[in-house]
């Protein structure tokens, strides 16, 4: 432990503040450029600010009291509320690529102030912000040497006067925190309930790693956040069925990688048609023995075991198709399949969805088709019904006459992989079809 060095102004959008890094999807035709927009999707080059989810990422978790309170609840309790759920559905998110340990302090730091000081709600001010961020680090700092961490965490006592639940996120430093040797440059504040918000860690943890909002924010923030993606990504919503990181995230992430990937020919003289046999993104590799599917309508799984990292091959197959649109554009296909993180989805299917590279963080990076337009799903639990049935099923197709675009799910194998038909130039002359 050592001194504390405060950065005193924190910001929401992080640019390219660093050089880039090798990226998994570097030299594919069909990976977007990354660009300067807050937490881009673009995956040519990895954003050497933040790190990278593979291997082993430790986690500190400092619960912090305060004066005018007495905690009801214990740390192990609020462990219990995050881990090792948040560690599980990263292991099986990543296919055991990726590990998140947590390494909890076991009991309450205090706060110098009341939680009613710092202002805490969801868009607090800067400086207020900074007073808590500061303080928080300092009373930690003669009891945890934090240089040992890649993620720090920072929960509050849930019942504390003042604290509100709607403000948990991720703190970006626009200068680093510097504290027992080492730079702090985001830090994770929770501020949730117990028990809290489904794979609400998790949401949080993707910003970590730099994955964006798919949410869009309306103006006034009373309409629906949920009509970009509804249910398909946690990012979209921490409360969705269907919570797997999309596969366009996984890319990026480098769990998934050039096998795992196919790029749709769109040079001069590639034939209009191509052919694809998707694997679901949440099965697990052939060889191992898949999660039973439950029906729909069927009573809820039991939990998805945890895979442990290191113990599986990765991904086979391929996970991921996508046509290029433009420099900044791209369609993407992936089979979504009631495994694993998606074991409570409410349909299975090819989902098809647009991603932007130069579209931010909280307007709409990604879009998801809807398959079907006059129906909904799953209105009692879907975040968003219109998309809950967005996946098109075998026989079913989609065409996007702005792209001139048609997709197409032409039928399944008996182990459960997906057939998938691309036809470019649709409506265009000379364009045919089989």
């Amino acid at each position: 432990m050592g001194a504390v060095v405060m950065a005193l102004t924190a910001f929401m959008g992080v640019g390219l503040v660093a050089g880039p890094a090798h990226s998994v999807a570097a030299g594919m035709p069909c990976a977007l450029p990354r660009t300067d927009a807050h937490h881009s999707l673009g995956l040519d080059t990895w954003n050497a600010s933040y790190p990278r989810p593979e291997g082993t990422l430790d986690a500190a978790l400092l619960f912090l009291s305060f004066p005018d309170a007495t905690p009801m609840a214990t740390p192990r309790e609020l462990v219990n509320d995050h881990f090792p759920s948040t560690s599980d559905f990263f292991a099986r998110a990543s296919y055991g690529k990726f590990r998140l340990r947590p390494h909890p302090v076991p009991h309450w730091i205090e706060m110098p102030k009341p939680a009613s000081a710092y202002g805490i709600r969801r868009d607090w001010g800067a400086d207020l912000r900074n007073s808590y961020l500061r303080d928080a680090v300092a009373a930690a700092d003669p009891q945890v040497d934090l240089s040992r961490y890649d993620i720090v965490y920072l929960i509050a006592d849930p019942d504390a006067p003042g604290v509100d639940s709607d403000a948990t996120k991720v703190v970006n430093l626009d200068e680093p925190i510097r504290v027992d040797g080492t730079a702090l440059r985001r830090l994770v504040t929770v501020f949730e309930q117990s028990p809290p918000d489904r794979n609400v860690l998790a949401h949080e943890t993707g910003h970590v790693f730099d994955l964006p909002d798919l949410y869009q924010r309306p103006a006034d923030g009373k309409a629906d956040w949920d009509t970009r993606v509804g249910d398909w990504d946690l990012m979209g919503s921490q409360f969705g069925l269907a919570p797997e990181p999309l596969g366009w995230h996984k890319w990026k992430l480098g769990w998934l990688g050039h096998a795992n990937v196919a790029c749709v020919p769109v040079t001069d003289g590639a034939p209009p048609q191509a052919r694809y046999t998707l694997r679901p993104l949440t099965d697990p590799p052939h060889g191992a023995a898949p999660p039973a599917r439950p029906r729909r309508g069927a009573a809820p799984a039991a939990p998805a075991p945890p895979l442990p990292a290191g113990a599986g091959p990765g991904p086979d197959g391929v996970r991921l198709v996508v046509l290029r649109t433009g420099e900044n554009r791209a369609l993407a296909m992936e089979v979504r399949a009631r495994t694993g993180n998606d074991r409570h989805a409410c349909a299975e299917g090819l989902l098809v969805y647009r991603v932007s590279s130069d579209t931010p963080s909280t307007h709409g990076p990604v879009e998801v088709i809807d398959g079907h337009p006059h129906t909904s799903g799953c209105r009692e639990s879907s975040v968003h019904s219109r998309l809950a049935d967005a996946p098109l099923g075998v026989g079913e197709s989609w065409t996007d006459p702005q792209e001139a675009v048609r997709v197409e799910v032409t039928g399944r194998t008996a182990d459960g992989d997906w057939h998938i038909r691309v036809t470019r130039g649709v409506g265009r002359p000379g364009t045919g079809s089989g």
